[in-house]
């Protein structure tokens, strides 16, 4: 309900035309784009969830060292008295769970699971998020420049992207990670192989990263604001950094949530083909090597990193999700 307000000669252009009958003035409040964002976004209970997931896995690979030492766990230590010597199969059912093991021990070795998947959470996640972010860094940069300049630079740009599409990725990474794996740049060891599995994952992908931001600014440099700073004397450099990319945030920040995913998925296709990381440091996908030749001896050393990637693929696609819906109704 609306009341007018009654005022006469000049009050009359100063007052609003009606009010909010029974609304304090402290009530009435904007909001900014990001708080309407953050509201939708609680309305999605399965992205809070998955939100809620994936900030558990970053803590747990944040915190994985410190864990591993105030509950004495060890990825490494051998509890072979927990094997069957001549079967190799954990003794007990379920894989040997334990109030000690809570998942389970490895068969032959009886290194305890639940250490080995809190290990491996740090490198998996690690090598997706680098890889993530050099995609980004790369495919943000030419892919505003393409989208802004047009001619002939987004032919240029626009072409490589095709020659990396076009790249036979899951070879050529097998190929570079075989070939750097004794030493290089100064790095050996864990180190190197981390260091590999990022640019090799990262610089190969940066394409489909790419190809999204040039769209979008394809789209954003004809609306009247970049037409505005161009009327005012903005040039090329300062309408890119200053007006595109903070229009840019939105979909990069969503597209780089689903892309984590997929770059774990791929860590460990890499480690599953014996190139990514070696063992004995733990990982989600050496361990799912390890099973292949074990899974009929004790299927559960199977389930336990398969289950971790598929939680932690499941939580980062669902968040992602929540935030393209928040950040753009329209895609709905």
């Amino acid at each position: 309900m609306t009341a007018p307000i009654e005022t006469t000669g000049a009050e009359a252009e100063a007052q609003p035309e009606a009010v909010l009958t029974g609304v304090k003035k402290s009530q009435i409040q904007g909001r900014s784009l990001g708080q309407i964002a953050w509201m939708r976004f609680k309305r999605d209970k399965v992205a809070v969830a998955g939100g809620i997931v994936v900030l558990l896995l970053v803590l747990l690979a944040v915190l994985s060292k410190p864990i591993q030492s105030i509950f004495g766990l060890d990825p490494n230590e051998l509890h072979q008295d927990l094997v069957d010597p001549q079967l190799l199969a954990p003794k007990g059912g379920w894989g040997g769970m334990s109030w000690d093991h809570p998942l389970g021990v490895e068969p032959g070795l009886g290194r305890d699971l639940l250490a080995r998947i809190i290990e491996g959470s740090w490198v998996s996640l690690l090598v997706a998020a680098g890889a993530t972010l050099l995609s980004v860094a790369i495919g943000t940069v030419l892919g505003v420049i393409a989208g802004y300049y047009g001619g002939w630079v987004d032919s240029v740009i626009s072409r490589m992207m095709d020659t990396f599409l076009a790249f036979p990725l899951l070879l050529f990474a097998i190929s570079i990670s075989a070939a750097l794996q004794d030493g290089a740049f100064g790095l050996e060891g864990l180190p190197l192989r981390i260091s590999v599995l990022i640019f090799v994952i990262g610089f190969f992908n940066w394409p489909y990263m790419g190809r999204i931001v040039r769209a979008q600014t394809l789209s954003l440099r004809e609306r009247e604001f970049v037409e505005a700073s161009r009327s005012l004397g903005a040039r090329g450099p300062f309408i890119l950094f200053r007006e595109l990319l903070p229009n840019l945030v939105a979909p990069i920040l969503v597209y780089s949530t689903l892309l984590i995913p997929t770059n774990i998925l791929f860590e460990a296709a890499l480690s599953f083909l014996g190139v990514g990381i070696a063992p004995p440091q733990a990982s989600w996908g050496g361990m799912l090597t390890s099973a292949v030749d074990l899974y009929e001896v004790d299927l559960q050393y199977m389930i336990v990193p398969g289950m971790a990637i598929f939680v932690t693929v499941l939580a980062f696609n669902l968040l992602g999700d929540g935030l393209r819906d928040a950040l753009d109704p329209r895609s709905k």
